[in-house]
């Protein structure tokens, strides 16, 4: 696979990984050994930075495109993810707000669809029911 494929699979920024990894194709097998014994490098990226957006917005606890919105275009190192979650500023109040929502509601859709999936069960298997008993008994 291309390096900046397996650096997204890794979760690191391609651009920051040592040459011979940006340089090279990364099989599936060296791709598995990279995530089951990291080597120093890539343990140092993972733990420092710069991290690829994905991460950033984790780490930040907002979206890509929060990130975007706010003008966060650049890859952030820990240190500068550390310094934004220390103060704070109102972009990311407001982003991280905007999140914390949108979590609410995936979790009460799903919710309302296993509530709805647990009727449909319930009223499937009472289908066949004839004065309390059902019609094969």
């Amino acid at each position: 696979m291309k390096p900046a494929t397996a650096a997204k699979k890794l979760g690191i920024l391609a651009d920051a990984a040592p040459e011979e990894f940006r340089n090279g194709v990364i099989s599936r097998d060296t791709l598995a050994e990279l995530s089951a014994d990291p080597p120093q490098w890539l343990l140092d990226l993972r733990a420092n930075g710069p991290h690829p957006r994905q991460v950033v917005a984790a780490k930040l606890g907002v979206s890509t495109s929060g990130l975007a919105r706010a003008g966060v275009n650049d890859p952030l190192t820990t240190a500068e993810i550390s310094d934004l979650l220390t103060n704070r500023p109102k972009w990311l109040v407001t982003e991280r707000a905007t999140q914390a929502g949108v979590r609410q509601e995936k979790e009460r859709i799903s919710n309302e669809r296993r509530g709805a999936e647990a009727l449909a069960g319930e009223d499937g298997d009472d289908a066949d029911m004839i004065d309390g008993q059902h019609s094969d008994d």
